[in-house]
């Protein structure tokens, strides 16, 4: 990612939802500060994902059906798993799964995504100016934290481009180097999932939020050379993002 390029985008999104800046480099200072005895490099999540098939996980209304079909297609332990913060919750219930890696800004439900960190998911945990109080509270509690920001980089904190969770684990494969990405639970629709943020104040801000996602999906496609797939059974089309089935992704991915 050339952050002059993230800029543009982050302008938008700020002036959209009215972010202070300077809040957000604030957590970015703090979360730098925090994860001193406990983070990991960028190499050690290029390690994972480098050459790699990559199913990245949403919260949206579609998830649970997904993780059933997906589960049934038997792609579970042929793909590097990355949740979407609150799809970790569902990926543990309904198919005993831990992730690889977790992307998330700490508003999902904590308990399971501390148990998954404790069983070995790696944390790529995102600091902004709305979620100071979490990582105050939260972040001393997990290992193999990986930060980032959606402002300027600090020690121990990147800036890979992105802004919700679930785009912002896409950002991250492709610049890991994964070889091939496939989406599911990504509706980005005007229904929200229930494993989604466990309290939604406006639901009007979440749309939006979803709409911003569509958005630089869609813009990060134009810029890929690798292959990207949605899996999600209901939602919103994603440009650049080929609809298929788990079956369809079972085949190809034998020949990666």
């Amino acid at each position: 990612m050339d952050l002059k390029e993230w800029w543009t985008w982050y302008d938008r999104i700020a002036s959209a939802f009215k972010f202070d800046r300077h809040e957000d480099q604030r957590a970015t200072d703090i979360l730098s500060d925090l994860i001193q005895s406990n983070y990991i490099e960028p190499h050690d999540i290029r390690a994972i994902i480098q050459n790699k098939p990559v199913l990245v996980f949403g919260a949206g209304p579609s998830l649970e059906d997904d993780i059933n079909r997906i589960k049934k297609a038997g792609l579970l332990d042929r793909f590097i798993i990355i949740t979407a913060d609150g799809a970790t919750s569902a990926l543990l219930e309904i198919a005993n799964k831990v992730p690889h890696i977790i992307v998330t800004d700490l508003d999902g439900r904590f308990e399971d995504l501390l148990s998954a960190n404790k069983r070995g998911s790696f944390m790529v945990v995102h600091g902004h100016g709305d979620n100071i109080q979490q990582l105050l509270d939260y972040v001393p509690k997990l290992t193999k934290i990986l930060g980032t920001t959606q402002v300027e980089p600090r020690p121990r904190v990147y800036n890979f481009g992105g802004f919700t969770d679930g785009d912002r684990a896409v950002f991250l494969s492709i610049a890991m180097g994964a070889k091939m990405i496939s989406l599911a639970g990504m509706d980005l629709g005007k229904t929200i999932g229930k494993y989604s943020k466990q309290y939604v104040s406006s639901p009007e801000k979440k749309f939006l939020k979803l709409k911003f996602c569509k958005k630089l999906l869609e813009w990060l496609a134009l810029r890929s050379k690798i292959d990207l797939y949605n899996l999600t059974s209901h939602g919103e089309r994603i440009k650049g993002f080929k609809d298929v089935t788990p079956q369809y992704v079972a085949q190809i991915s034998y020949f990666l």
